[in-house]
């Protein structure tokens, strides 16, 4: 048995960062966007500007954390690709998604994306010391609230030149929202990326409305739950339980939380997010893994490959702040083995399946990788387990 931050090293050095570092597009920049579950590449294929700058992430976060200079001029490159290709030089802000080489696909300014550039300029500027790229972060974060902000919390889909539409890229379910937990809890992830980079009392001020509106709009206190599709003033349009977001709330928004050294506000949201872990272990942890979401009453048993990393990291997270509720601890050691045995595809030349069912079966037709499937997650996971350091064997 190994400890559990040790196995999570040896992951990270040898599945996630090799699959990776072989995706590097030397001819157009960026790295490839999509591989079918045949492994078959597809070099043409759209480059997702939300992978690219989680692939910046990445690729600084692992340089620090494992001290490698090689992995830096990977960081490099993808952050060549954003800043030459990615950023509208025209209106500012981040384009949805650009071509294989590197020219505008889909125009869209979604604040979602916004907010993952910032998050990957901050590591990158945490890595590099290059003030242009926590210029370029500040620059994004000045025109999210500029842009994409109302009286009531944050916008979300807007054209080229800042003006609305609608806001089908963060909708699913068979609803159109105006605004979404999804993209609030990114923002606010994205802001606070940006504060541990260079803390501003204008920066500060913005995570504070946003925490504001997790514990007001946001939380539903009597169900123990995140409300994820709302209206324009926050009112809950679906009955959906995202078991995934839950978990990834539930120790993401301490730790941004936790960087303004505010103890009454900390303690405030730390209850919050531990009646949210709670609640989300009993709701839809089995067979040693967590299942997707509850819609409408209707439980989708998929385990998707983001929402079991974020349950070892959430689950580690929840056994820190109850150490004597064991089952948390444990569920969080079986969870990083069904993610060995299950998610993590043996195959020569691949990394984690999209998902599986309950018992471990590769969900068919899902890609090895897509603009949405990325190493943020996965390789965040084995990062925070590094960090974190939990007294857990597998």
């Amino acid at each position: 048995m190994k400890r559990i931050s040790e196995a999570a090293r040896l992951h990270l050095e040898n599945v996630i960062l090799p699959f990776w570092m072989g995706l590097k597009d030397d001819q157009h920049g960026g790295y490839y966007g999509y591989m079918g579950q045949d492994l078959m590449l597809d070099k043409q294929a759209e480059k997702g500007c939300i992978l690219n700058s989680r692939i910046l992430w990445f690729f600084s976060e692992a340089a620090m954390a494992l001290e490698r200079e090689d992995l830096r001029s990977y960081a490099d490159h993808a952050y060549r690709f954003m800043t030459d290709h990615c950023i509208d030089q025209t209106h500012g802000g981040i384009f949805w998604s650009m071509t294989y080489d590197g020219q505008p696909l889909d125009t869209t300014k979604h604040t979602y994306n916004q907010a993952f550039a910032i998050y990957a300029l901050a590591s990158y500027y945490r890595l590099t010391g290059k003030a242009e790229a926590l210029a370029l972060a500040k620059e994004l974060f000045r025109l999210i609230e500029q842009h994409c902000t109302d009286d009531v919390g944050y916008l979300e889909a807007f054209t080229a030149d800042w003006n609305p539409e609608s806001n089908e890229k963060l909708s699913e379910n068979g609803i159109l929202a105006d605004k979404t937990m999804n993209t609030l809890l990114h923002v606010f992830e994205g802001y606070s990326g940006l504060y541990q980079a260079g803390p501003d009392a204008e920066l500060r001020t913005a995570l504070e409305r946003i925490l504001d509106i997790y514990a007001d709009k946001i939380y539903d206190p009597e169900l123990h739950r995140q409300k994820v599709f709302f209206d324009a003033d926050y009112h809950s349009i679906l009955d959906l339980y995202s078991y995934g977001h839950d978990i990834e709330s539930s120790w993401l928004m301490d730790w941004g939380c936790d960087l303004l050294k505010d103890p009454a506000r900390s303690e405030k949201i730390h209850n919050i997010n531990l009646e949210i872990g709670k609640a989300v272990y009993e709701a839809a942890y089995s067979h040693r893994s967590l299942a997707n979401e509850c819609d409408r009453g209707e439980v989708n048993e998929m385990r998707i490959w983001w929402v079991q990393a974020e349950t070892v990291v959430g689950l580690v997270h929840l056994w820190s702040k109850l150490p004597r509720e064991t089952q948390y601890r444990d569920a969080a050691a079986d969870t990083f083995r069904f993610i060995g045995e299950h998610m993590v595809d043996k195959r020569s030349g691949s990394e984690w399946f999209w998902a599986v069912d309950k018992f471990g079966a590769p969900w068919p037709d899902k890609p090895i990788l897509e603009p949405w499937k990325c190493p943020y997650h996965n390789g965040r996971m084995c990062m925070e387990l590094m960090r974190r350091d939990p007294e857990i064997y597998v």
